[in-house]
């Protein structure tokens, strides 16, 4: 398996002993896009990689953007490290996942589907009866994997989409808090994924920080333009949204498909179930969708 950019990136900054916040401001970028670069959540653009190189070059002289395709090993003796203390420092790069180049396989001939632009619907927890919207971006990214940013009020969640038995197994993590977030949504077969519902796992905003299952749902309002700077840029413009849906706003059969009647009296009064699942005889993924979708100009 190939090494990623993200193991190289923090092996220089180590080395040649840089802050995020230093070669943010070197670089005159936000200092969260430097995290995203050292969490392998983003590349550096072609324009940022350039000036990146540029100043690593300043102080290993001869440096190109033609080393970053070296193997840590070969790296770590350019910038002047020890080859051996790269395996201690970088044990797994990658997701650990024994999986994970089935995955990759998988994404290679399904990724597209999912790639473009998300509004999401779900329960506010900490407001029964109203319902909140994150906006996503989902895309292919260099490592062979789908990239998901999510944003909603402020927040931003960075993660992956992981496709896996004609499901999307979602690992993300708030990059303000370093809470968590995991899903598992239905995927579809067709060549575009317009609608995906599922469950996802998360910790509510209360004192206790609960962990919290729920059912949501994401529709496409958008495609990807292919040029990252500019999908970056437009992801960032929706994700600064107010997140709280108008009241009535989410239809009757959305509210009823998203809030769930769960449990022992529930399933006994034959009006709900006993858990909360997301079954394929009613998912909105590979069923017809309830009405048109919001389009690239929402």
């Amino acid at each position: 398996m190939s090494e990623p950019f993200s193991a190289k990136f923090a092996l220089a900054l180590k080395v040649l002993s840089l802050s995020r916040g230093r070669l943010a401001s070197d670089l005159c970028v936000d200092k969260s896009v430097v995290g995203r670069w050292a969490t392998g959540a983003v590349r550096p653009s072609e324009h940022n990689l350039s000036r990146l190189t540029l100043l690593i070059a300043e102080r290993v002289p001869g440096f190109t953007v033609l080393d970053w395709d070296r193997s840590l090993a070969d790296l770590a003796v350019l910038l002047g490290a020890d080859p051996a203390a790269v395996a201690a420092a970088n044990p797994l790069p990658g997701l650990p996942l024994a999986i994970l180049e089935q995955i990759r396989a998988t994404t290679a001939l399904r990724g597209a589907a999912y790639e473009g632009f998300f509004r999401s619907t779900r329960p506010y927890v900490l407001s029964p009866g109203r319902f909140l919207h994150d906006y996503g971006m989902i895309r292919l990214d260099a490592n062979g994997l789908l990239e998901l940013r999510m944003g909603t009020g402020g927040t931003r969640v960075e993660g992956w989409m992981l496709p896996v038995h004609n499901q999307l197994i979602c690992i993300a993590a708030d990059v303000v808090s370093g809470a968590m977030v995991f899903g598992i949504f239905n995927g579809v077969a067709m060549a575009r994924a317009d609608v995906l519902d599922g469950l996802a796992l998360g910790s509510a905003l209360d004192s206790a920080r609960t962990p919290t299952a729920f059912v949501m749902m994401f529709e496409r309002i958008g495609d990807l333009s292919g040029d990252r700077d500019a999908d970056d840029a437009r992801f960032e413009a929706l994700a600064d949204r107010d997140p709280l849906a108008p009241e009535d706003s989410v239809r009757p059969e959305i509210r009823a498909h998203l809030v769930r009647d769960i449990g022992p009296a529930a399933l006994a009064g034959g009006v709900g179930e006993l858990l909360l699942q997301a079954p394929l005889f009613r998912s909105l993924s590979r069923g017809p969708a309830y009405g048109e979708c919001a389009r690239a100009g929402d």
